[in-house]
């Protein structure tokens, strides 16, 4: 292919239409650049976008933000365990400890809002049965996917609470989760629009995808940042592009807005995942509920860490060994600190962020464009 190739950092950096021609998968860049002046002013009007949105609204809290859709996302609390059906008495007990354990609703807040600003392009006065259905099948499947993860990682808390492979046994947790992959599935196929059913589809099989690439690159210093971005869209990114996609699908806006809303959920979940990331090295075990840097010790290499591992050696050498030394693991936590691994991250889910509020440029000025620009920036102060 004609051109160059951009790493994902510079790729991240920089606002999309910089480059004349070429094709964006998953942030890798493969491109004819337009003159470096013009994309250095463009980049500067998107980060002036980003500091004046963040001067003129202060510290954001994630209630605020879904304030507009706050009687939207009550229905939905309402209607979930419903959904889950009552055929099954442990099954309903496991849906309480699931859906009463104080979720943030993320993603069915995020179909919410796009819903409501997409309708407002085509005049659409309310939500239709099918915006509010996603909403449901999309927190089912999130939560289908935490279950799985918690008994993959042996984890016995979840905000706050024990988790369902802990209080009823990993066979029940499996069996919960299966059920509401295929009850979410069932209430996908009965939505009759076969673009939305493909693309909600395809996220379940990016889980198993993620999973199966993280489960393969434990301790492996040689992991890529384009592996790392690849699997971070395949566990976090893909369901929540697939939410704003689809409702605006659902909104019938032309297919150019609905792609624009693909890629702003694709860059906001990619920059959650890092900010993630980041905190595992930055907050305290208090702030986690787990121990700092235990994505780490399990052999899990993420941006921090493949930044870091450019500059130290040493890092590579104790990362190998498994931490089989006392004290390995601080050792390391500390070396990625030194090393400027949680600056170039940090770097990395603004650039993500730059990108996810530029793809908001084609819906109209409102309360529901506003609240999505605040989920970007609410992201950003988890690391500052």
């Amino acid at each position: 292919m004609e051109g160059r190739f951009l790493g994902l950092v510079i790729g991240t950096m920089l606002p999309e239409d910089c480059f004349a021609t070429g094709e964006i998968l998953l942030g890798v860049v493969f491109l004819r650049p337009r003159p470096l002046r013009l994309c250095l002013m463009e980049l500067l009007k998107v980060l002036q976008t980003l500091l004046t949105l963040k001067e003129s609204r202060g510290s954001i809290k994630l209630k605020n933000v879904f304030e507009v859709v706050a009687d939207d996302l009550q229905t939905l609390n309402q209607n979930l365990r419903s959904i889950v059906g009552a055929e099954n008495p442990v099954l309903m007990s496991a849906a309480d400890q699931i859906f009463g354990a104080g979720g943030k609703r993320m993603r069915p807040a995020l179909v919410f809002l796009v819903s409501r600003a997409t309708a407002e392009i085509v005049g659409l006065k309310e939500l239709t049965m099918k915006h509010r259905r996603l909403a449901e099948i999309i927190e089912m499947i999130h939560t289908a996917s935490l279950i799985h993860d918690d008994v993959l990682d042996e984890s016995n808390m979840r905000r706050g609470k024990e988790t369902i492979h802990k209080l009823y046994g990993t066979r029940v947790a499996v069996l919960a989760g299966d059920f509401m992959f295929a009850q979410s599935s069932w209430y996908l196929a009965n939505l009759e629009n076969i673009e939305v059913i493909k693309l909600i589809s395809q996220v379940i099989k990016d889980f198993a995808s993620g999973e199966i690439k993280q489960a393969s690159s434990l301790f492996d210093c040689a992991v890529e940042l384009e592996e790392y971005l690849i699997k971070s869209y395949y566990k976090t990114a893909s369901l929540i592009a697939a939410s704003t996609k689809g409702a605006a699908i659902f909104s019938g806006v032309e297919s150019s807005v609905a792609e624009q809303m693909y890629e702003y959920g694709k860059n906001l979940g990619l920059s959650f995942q890092i900010v993630d990331d980041i905190l595992d090295f930055t907050q305290s075990a208090e702030q986690l509920g787990k121990p700092t840097g235990s994505d780490l010790e399990k052999g899990n290499l993420t941006a921090p860490v493949i930044f870091a591992l450019e500059k130290e050696p040493k890092l590579r050498e104790i990362i190998e060994s498994e931490f089989c030394e006392t004290d390995s693991l601080n050792e390391a936590v500390e070396l990625v600190k030194k090393c400027g691994g949680i600056e170039r991250a940090q770097e990395l889910a603004k650039g993500k962020a730059d990108l996810a509020i530029q793809n908001l440029n084609c819906l109209p000025r409102g309360a529901f464009r506003s609240a999505l620009e605040e989920m970007v920036l609410y992201n950003l102060e988890r690391i500052e």
